[in-house]
């Protein structure tokens, strides 16, 4: 009998809005891993920009769910616009990269396991969006 490889690590990159509540953003990832069947043990990390730096719902989050908050530079999200499934104008207008909570994500999961890809793209919840990547 052979033994089903292990599930990958997942990864999630976060954008929201200034005062996004720690509720909402805990709603929208519960959400996306219930919608994709996936466990939420394998939640390895969380990312944003680090405009969001000071974000409290962020930072909420992140010590709910007993995990680090990874923040990227606009510089190092950019270098993932390829592989971005949406882009955003006015996202890189305020922020300097075409889509925050992918390219968060992929950042994550690049840094963590090396090469990565998304496993959940854009999702949105009022003023939050999240995305989840795996690498390796």
């Amino acid at each position: 009998m052979r033994l089903a490889p292990p599930a990958p690590a997942l990864y999630a990159g976060f954008g929201c809005r200034q005062g996004c509540p720690a509720d909402t953003l805990q709603a929208l990832l519960r959400g996306a891993l219930a919608a994709h069947g996936l466990a939420p043990a394998l939640l390895r990390g969380i990312a944003s920009i680090d405009l969001k730096a000071n974000e409290p719902g962020l930072q909420e989050l992140a010590r709910r769910l007993a995990l680090p908050l990874v923040l990227f530079s606009p510089a190092q999200l950019h270098a993932f616009e390829p592989l971005l499934s949406h882009r955003s104008a006015t996202t890189f207008q305020h922020s300097g990269c075409w889509g925050v909570a992918e390219s968060a994500a992929l950042a994550l999961a690049s840094q963590a396991q090396g090469p990565a890809a998304l496993r959940v793209t854009r999702q949105v919840l009022g003023p939050a969006t999240l995305a989840l990547a795996s690498g390796g």
